[in-house]
């Protein structure tokens, strides 16, 4: 590739990686279509895009560790009950028809938008429970269940994470972002990167360049919004969901 077509994925890793890591999920919704649209197939540009896309977890992870204020026992639990979802869902994403899914999980993403634009108090404040006990129980359920998400779509599973936090456990939108970050951003998706790099055709030489981007901006989107709080990250996630489901949409319908 010429010096300009990799700064132009390095940009791309870059935009794609900093919205993500401010709104807590989303880094699909521009680079997954942008990988299609330069030339990739579909199955090539899942597992590029899974690959990839853990640059945004490891940059975002480093700058949430310098905040501090992470219960790891809970972030390790459930970092452990999603793997095996991921792992089965990266694999089974890599040989599914693709539109049926994108305009199906395209409605779904429109409606985790709107539910929190009818909720203005969601998330704004930490109210925590769910943590022991059955509550935990079916929590962990749900978080499997996200987890074979995170490994099926490649746009966008991390908005679910965030909130199943959001609802379930009673985060605010900064603790909620930080957990998902380094559980599906960097573990996860290591996992699913591990996955699609052994059974999925990788565009290796397109992924050092969407590596630099992707922690560049995984590291300032984390920092831009743990500096202007949860009433930013709030707006910024309603817009992706939104965005991102209409991205599905017509991506399905036309595609």
């Amino acid at each position: 590739m010429t010096p300009l077509e990799q700064g132009l994925l390095a940009l791309l890793g870059f935009a794609a990686s900093f919205f993500s890591a401010l709104a807590g999920g989303g880094a699909g919704l521009l680079q997954f279509p942008a990988l299609v649209l330069l030339g990739l197939s579909f199955a090539a540009a899942v597992a590029t895009h899974k690959v990839a896309v853990v640059a945004l977890g490891v940059g975002s992870t480093l700058r949430h560790l310098r905040e501090g204020g992470i219960d790891w026992q809970l972030l390790g639990l459930m970092t452990l009950l999603g793997l095996p979802g991921v792992v089965l869902g990266t694999r089974i994403a890599l040989t599914i028809p693709d539109r049926p899914g994108e305009i199906i999980f395209g409605f779904v993403n429109i409606g985790l938008g709107l539910y929190s634009i009818f909720r203005p108090r969601l998330g704004i404040d930490s109210q925590p429970r769910n943590r022991r006990g059955r509550g935990l129980a079916i929590g962990g359920a749900l978080v499997f269940a996200i987890g074979w998400i995170t490994g099926l779509v490649p746009s966008g599973p991390g908005v679910f994470t965030t909130l199943l936090l959001l609802t379930w456990f009673g985060f605010d939108y900064r603790q909620a972002v930080a957990y998902t970050m380094i559980m599906v951003g960097l573990l996860w998706n290591s996992a699913g990167a591990i996955t699609a790099g052994m059974t999925g055709p990788v565009a290796w030489h397109w992924i050092p360049a969407l590596v630099i981007g992707g922690l560049l901006g995984g590291y300032t989107g984390a920092h831009t919004g743990l500096l202007r709080g949860n009433r930013l990250i709030k707006r910024a996630y309603e817009t992706l969901t939104l965005l991102m489901g209409i991205a599905l949409i017509t991506q399905g319908v036309l595609g």
